[in-house]
């Protein structure tokens, strides 16, 4: 029973490992802003997750209790990761973060953006083959300083 329970936990910390190592990777070596929002919130969040049920599952098999209050941890990661990366998301669509020309999915036509001048449509984005040139075409615009209204 006890290497069972150990090769249990030895699967879910090294699951989990994985997911933390990609999302830092992710976080290292993707392009943009938005594309790198994806790493920390997405597998890392998995990561921790099979981090933490590794340690309840070996703590209460050790101390024949069930050791839940380990679990407050990925239950405060799983609501408050999506929220922010949601925030961080919402704050560069309004700063207008440049964007690398491989990202897919450019903000709307309608909308804050396009208050601000950005009248493309979600298909010019698309177009683009990789090159250089449309890269430069189809990045977005930085904003110039000024006053807000």
């Amino acid at each position: 029973m006890q290497t069972a329970v150990e090769a249990i936990v030895s699967v879910l910390l090294l699951v989990g490992s994985l997911f933390t190592l990609i999302g830092a990777i992710g976080l290292f070596r993707l392009p943009d802003f938005f594309m790198r929002l994806h790493g920390p919130t997405k597998s890392t969040t998995l990561g921790v997750g099979g981090i933490v049920l590794a340690s309840v599952i070996y703590f209460s098999t050790h101390n024949n209790y069930a050791s839940l209050h380990e679990l407050l941890i990925p239950a405060f990661l799983f609501l408050t990761a999506p929220i922010s990366a949601h925030m961080l998301a919402k704050a560069g669509t309004q700063q207008r973060v440049p964007l690398s020309g491989v990202t897919r999915g450019r903000p709307p036509a309608t909308g804050a953006c396009a208050d601000q001048g950005d009248t493309r449509t979600h298909d010019e984005g698309e177009a683009s083959s990789g090159n250089e040139q449309n890269a430069e075409q189809n990045a977005r615009p930085t904003r110039e300083p000024g006053p807000d209204v």
